[in-house]
């Protein structure tokens, strides 16, 4: 199962460092029953973009959680078993959980098959959907608008073996 696990850039260089994402349990987007019924497409593709892009949401919150960290979403797409990405059952019904899985344990960075990173010119607006995302959890039309700025702005991808150049 491909699963897309949402970091920054200090939790790539973390990944990197340690060769691998962890320790577990780790939150990951993958295309699930869920997914697939709120998407209401066969297509793969269209659906794995669709968990890409609620990573890269995820990946937006812990960047509003970390200040410190440059503007930029940074998603893994990993390959893992199956039996290795489970759904937590008691959220099947909260929208925000659409496509969330658990991976119990470390995953090995060799396994990634991509990195998917905003572009230079994306971290003003990330940085502006950083900051507003709290206002646009509470209903903020205004804050919400800001927010989907940064949605608008398709992460790039990046070979494994660009990290080191990604990171620079």
């Amino acid at each position: 199962m491909r699963v897309y696990v949402p970091l920054t850039l200090p939790g790539l260089a973390q990944a990197h460092k340690t060769g691998e994402l962890g320790p577990g349990p780790l939150t990951a987007y993958a295309v699930t029953p869920a997914l697939r019924e709120w998407y209401v497409s066969d297509d793969i593709e269209e659906l794995e973009y669709a968990a890409l892009n609620r990573a890269a949401a995820a990946s937006l919150r812990l960047l509003a959680g970390d200040p410190a960290a440059a503007r930029r979403r940074v998603v893994v797409a990993v390959d893992v078993p199956d039996r290795e990405a489970t759904v937590d059952p008691d959220r099947g019904l909260d929208a925000s959980s659409l496509g969330e899985v658990r991976v119990a344990g470390p995953v090995p960075l060799a396994k990634a098959a991509a990195v998917h990173a905003d572009a230079d010119d994306a971290e003003a607006d990330v940085a502006a959907a950083a900051d507003a995302l709290g206002a646009a959890d509470q209903g903020d039309d205004d804050a919400r608008f800001v927010v989907d700025g940064a949605e608008d702005h398709e992460l790039l991808w990046y070979g494994v073996q660009e990290i080191p150049g990604l990171l620079a």
